[in-house]
């Protein structure tokens, strides 16, 4: 869908202060003095990609579907036992046992995430997918930053509605129904995503594609029959779709979730994201490059979205302290040119040596938001040493990997400085968030955020110094 210009001809800084002052009130903005202001630096444009890096971006979103896929499969032939035992010891490790019963039940056997945000770095050599999310944060910001640049003629990818449009097209696709009514159960400890899913919810409702609801745990009302949402008149609307933004590790402490899992056990309401917590686990990069699973994953994914995604997975290794005999090494990992046969012989790498991330797995508070992260060649080697024996000591509770570091490449972007408020350009590093949603058997490119950190920082997040924007698509593109 193409955009509307509704702002008159402006310059670069005041595309930019426009972005600024229309972004939604409350949502984005930070107290600022006597004034409100946004907690990262703006761009008077989207980030702009190639058409071929798009084009790339759209085929990833079936292969990640097809991974997923895979990687359901697999474990759960492995819990039969009809795949290798270890698949699933390693997905399940540190998980309390209703957390793995929940994962098996046949009601939810062929369950995938419905929403898919992997994190690509741009290297020169096209990109990297470090990780993957499949509850992400982000939605609704990415579709207010594309709504807003759109205003001012600027196209984003999926347009001025992509995030709505095609998240709605999700929950209708999953409801079977055109127009599905859908609840949006933020917990406590997501709390902080609440007014950017509002803003989503208000948008798909304006659209006239579904009626959704954002609400607390405590606001869901169980019968035998139904789930319902009790709105903020007091009213109760019965509910087709519960669309689930809390996190697994925080499940038992979730209100009411006995009730919400049983309504969606006995088919009374539909849930996404699926309550399988080996789908969120970072360790499924580390088994896809296990070289006894290759010829499973060749089998399950065939041999073309294979290739593709061996060229995008960075090497992974789970932080595994159990011995290994004298004679064995860990597959493809060296210290100073030696096969690495025990943790230790990391410790004293030098920097340059260290091109290491380090990272707890999944299920943990640790796990999302960048909060257990540990780029090794950004720490002190005393630092680096304790964070390695604290991810050995961890393994049976909270496992971590270890991942090949791949630098991002430099880009010049230009942004608004609050101190001079005038353009400037950002020497930095970007890392590019495609938001694909599933309709029927394939994936919808709902839009993609990109997060352009300063080239000296390691870590790309959003941060103060960052410039975040939606990304359009540019001949001289990245």
């Amino acid at each position: 869908m193409s955009c509307t210009r509704v702002a008159p001809e402006l310059d670069a800084a005041g595309r930019a202060r426009y972005v600024t002052e229309h972004l939604p009130p409350g949502l984005f903005r930070v107290p600022d003095g006597d004034n409100t202001s946004v907690a990262w630096r703006i761009s008077p444009e989207p980030f702009p990609l190639k058409p071929s890096t798009l084009a790339a971006i759209e085929t990833l979103g079936n292969d990640l579907l097809a991974f997923y896929r895979a990687l359901n499969g697999l474990y759960l032939r492995s819990a039969r036992g009809t795949a290798p035992a270890f698949i699933a010891d390693e997905l399940d490790r540190g998980k309390p046992e209703q957390i793995v019963r929940l994962a098996r039940l046949n009601r939810f056997k062929q369950d995938v995430p419905r929403v898919i945000r992997p994190d690509l770095i741009l290297t020169e050599d096209g990109y990297i997918a470090s990780e993957l999310d499949s509850v992400p944060g982000g939605m609704g910001f990415v579709g207010a930053l594309a709504h807003t640049y759109c205003e001012l003629g600027s196209d984003s990818v999926g347009g001025p509605d992509g995030i709505p449009r095609s998240f709605a097209a999700m929950l209708a696709s999953l409801a079977q129904l055109e127009h599905p009514s859908v609840a949006i159960v933020v917990s406590q400890e997501s709390a902080d995503y609440r007014n950017e899913l509002a803003w989503l919810a208000n948008r798909i409702d304006a659209l006239g594609l579904a009626d959704v609801v954002v609400c607390g745990p405590q606001d869901i009302v169980f019968t035998e029959d139904a789930l319902f949402v009790r709105r903020d008149d007091g009213r109760e609307a019965k509910i087709d779709v519960l669309y689930r933004n809390f996190e697994l590790f925080d499940l038992l402490n979730v209100p009411k979730q006995e009730l919400m899992l049983y309504a969606a056990r006995h088919n009374r309401v539909k849930l996404t994201p699926t309550p399988k917590a080996h789908m969120e686990e970072k360790a499924s990069f580390a088994l896809f490059h296990h070289p006894a699973l290759r010829a499973l994953w060749r089998a399950e994914l065939g041999e073309t979205v294979d290739e593709r995604l061996l060229g995008i997975f960075p090497r992974t290794w789970i932080v595994d302290p159990r011995p290994i005999p004298p004679q064995a090494a860990i597959v493809d990992l060296t210290a100073g040119g030696l096969p690495v046969h025990d943790w230790a012989q990391l410790e004293d790498l030098g920097k340059s040596e260290r091109d290491y991330v380090l990272k707890p797995s999944g299920f943990s508070e640790l796990a999302w938001g960048s909060r257990g992260v540990k780029i090794a060649n950004d720490m002190p080697k005393d630092a680096w040493r304790d964070a390695l024996h604290g991810a050995l000591a961890g393994f049976a509770k909270t496992p971590y990997i270890l991942q090949r570091f791949h630098k991002g490449k430099r880009v010049s972007v230009p942004f608004l400085s609050s101190s001079s408020n005038e353009i400037k350009q950002l020497d930095g590093r970007v890392r590019l968030c495609p938001y694909y949603y599933v309709v029927g058997n394939e994936t919808r490119l709902g839009g993609v955020l990109a997060t352009v950190a300063p080239a000296d920082k390691r870590l790309i997040h959003g941060m103060a110094d960052a410039i975040m924007a939606s990304c359009r698509v540019a001949d001289d593109g990245f």
